[in-house]
């Protein structure tokens, strides 16, 4: 559809498009750059705010600890748990904190020794049932805290608290008798420093017990009782420390965990990934409006741009519509940008350039033609055609039938494949059967003074060549090499392939050629009058008119050695060359 569009269309929807692609690279690439950071600020701030509330709580219960032992201590150590002194000195203790609810003292039979404040106990109380009592005598010496829970030592007592439990070895009525020491903390405390957390407008921070999975603090507890809402709480205890995004519910969450390692809980954040990505969402519409932006002003520009590109291109194009038409004296005015003289200047060189081509190739037909009506006309010089049934007369007198059998045999064929079909591209076989049914003729004619041999690629005899291309060179062989000579000579016609290329080589092993006679060869000037009259300037033009100047003749030769005569041209299957080889 390009194609049949203007130049400044083309101009002005390639700039936009190209214009409109970066910014939309760029774009996309920056909007990547910000998500990813915003990204990973929201889990960084998000996992520093569960860290802090990590700290505070573990502080918080690294405080009430020390407050414990220092109590237990105190207990331990005296000598009557029952004095005035004692309880003076433990309500003192409580009174440094707000959140410290009572102070109990029961012994292994569950029964109680001491408490602060004095509050009667429920008539239904079980001590010895009660977790965070088995939990300090199962682990003696070992601080146990329990899960909040509605406190129940006390009638008329429904507070949320922590109990803090140790096992301990006190003075009673002079005996030592074995105990629990139990401190019950007031929850809200926790609490507080749970609710105080900020991640967002629905985030939260919960608590979970890590060795039971229960979870110990939730803001929204009922709901969660009420099945109403729902943790992935086995997701969060797989975790230790870090943040990961929970997909498994209908908004995708971002969850922090932190473990509180003197307590076993984990402190675990929720925020709403539609919250976090809060700034990536306003930062998209921005980018949006200013890609629509951009785009229109690109358009704008591009328009501009190539109106003022186009308009002396399509002068030139009415310039070159007369040319078209046939008006090849026409010189196409330049004016407009450099690019577009320079343009038009090429116009005009190209111009010369057509006519002198159409001459050259005008010329060139005219001697192509030539030189295959001359290969065609003159194939057979009569010279040749004399001596060759001189030969036959001289060998009918000497009764040698055989001989003279085989002689008119090679000159028939050698006609037929001369003539043949009248066409000048034949099959490499066929050449050769041509070259073969020469040398038979000249073997007779000279009496075996030479012997020749051929050295066939099986491979390169399917492709084609020019017609009458062999014969001259053995021709220049046997004329110039081998009748001067006083010994046998011997005569090697060889076909191959190379690469692309067929390569096929006349060998004589005569007296060789000097430079100053090769060169006359090579001009025409030598051109023997006993021969087929097809001269080796005759081959050497045809194949460059052929398959082109690259192609061609090489001669080696050296005196009192031989001559080495290549034919190079390229190969071509006949299925190829189907209507270029009509005269």
């Amino acid at each position: 559809m390009m194609q049949r569009r203007s130049i400044q269309y083309i101009l002005t929807v390639s700039f936009t498009l190209f214009s409109v692609f970066i910014i939309l690279i760029v774009s996309v690439v920056l909007y990547g750059r910000f998500s990813a950071t915003a990204k990973e600020n929201a889990f960084r701030n998000s996992q520093q705010i569960v860290d802090q509330v990590s700290y505070n709580l573990e502080n918080y219960v690294e405080v009430t600890s020390d407050l414990f032992n220092m109590m237990h201590h105190a207990i331990g150590q005296s000598e009557n748990v029952k004095s005035d002194m004692m309880r003076q000195q433990l309500e003192s203790m409580m009174s440094t904190r707000t959140d410290t609810v009572s102070l109990a003292l029961f012994d292994d039979k569950g029964q109680l020794l001491f408490d602060l404040p004095n509050v009667e106990l429920k008539d239904t109380l079980q001590v010895t049932e009660e977790g965070w009592f088995r939990s300090a005598l199962d682990t003696t010496g070992h601080l146990s805290i329990s899960l909040p829970h509605v406190q129940n030592l006390y009638k008329q007592q429904f507070r949320w608290v922590v109990s803090i439990s140790k096992s301990i070895t006190v003075q009673h009525n002079g005996k030592q008798v074995n105990g629990v020491l139990l401190l019950d903390v007031n929850f809200n405390t926790i609490d507080e420093l749970s609710e105080r957390v900020s991640l967002g407008q629905k985030g939260y921070v919960y608590m979970l017990d890590e060795s039971a999975g229960n979870i110990v603090y939730h803001p929204q507890l009922e709901l969660i009782y009420a099945s109403l809402k729902d943790e992935n709480v086995e997701l969060a205890l797989k975790h230790t420390y870090g943040s990961y995004i929970d997909e498994s519910a209908e908004e995708a969450k971002m969850i922090s965990v932190q473990t509180i390692g003197n307590v076993g809980w984990k402190v675990v954040g929720v925020s709403y990934m539609d919250e976090v990505m809060t700034t990536s969402s306003v930062l998209n519409r921005s980018m949006s409006k200013l890609l629509v932006a951009l785009a229109l002003i690109v358009f704008l520009l591009s328009s501009m741009v190539s109106r003022r590109i186009s308009r002396p291109i399509k002068r030139l194009e009415l310039s070159m519509k007369s040319v078209e038409r046939g008006d090849f004296d026409l010189t196409v005015s330049g004016e407009g940008p450099l690019e577009i003289k320079h343009l038009a200047d090429r116009f005009n060189i190209m111009i010369g350039t057509i006519k002198q081509l159409m001459n050259r190739i005008v010329t060139e037909q005219e001697s192509k033609r030539k030189y295959e009506l001359e290969a065609l006309q003159a194939q057979i010089n009569p010279h040749f055609l004399y001596n060759t049934l001189n030969t036959v007369v001289r060998m009918v007198g000497m009764n040698k039938n055989e001989e003279v059998i085989k002689t008119i045999t090679s000159l028939s064929k050698l006609f037929r494949i001369s003539i043949g079909k009248g066409k000048s591209l034949i099959p490499i076989a066929d050449e050769m059967e041509h070259a073969r049914n020469y040398l038979i003729i000249q073997q007779m004619r000279f009496k075996n003074k030479f012997d020749y041999s051929f050295d066939m690629q099986e491979e390169a005899l399917s492709y084609v060549t020019l017609k009458l291309i062999i014969q001259p060179l053995i021709e220049n062989a046997l004329m110039h090499g081998i009748e001067p000579s006083v010994d046998k000579g011997h005569i090697v016609v060889s076909a191959r392939l190379d690469g692309s290329d067929v390569v096929i080589k006349v060998i004589d092993n005569g007296l060789g050629m000097s430079e100053k006679q090769l060169g006359k060869i090579l001009t025409g000037e030598v051109v023997s009058s006993k021969g087929s009259g097809v001269g080796i300037m005759n081959v050497q033009e045809r194949i460059r008119l052929y398959f082109g100047e690259k192609y061609g003749l090489h001669f080696e030769s050296e005196l009192e050695v031989g001559t080495t005569v290549t034919i190079r041209f390229p190969a071509r299957l006949p299925e190829q060359i189907e209507g270029e080889d009509q005269p």
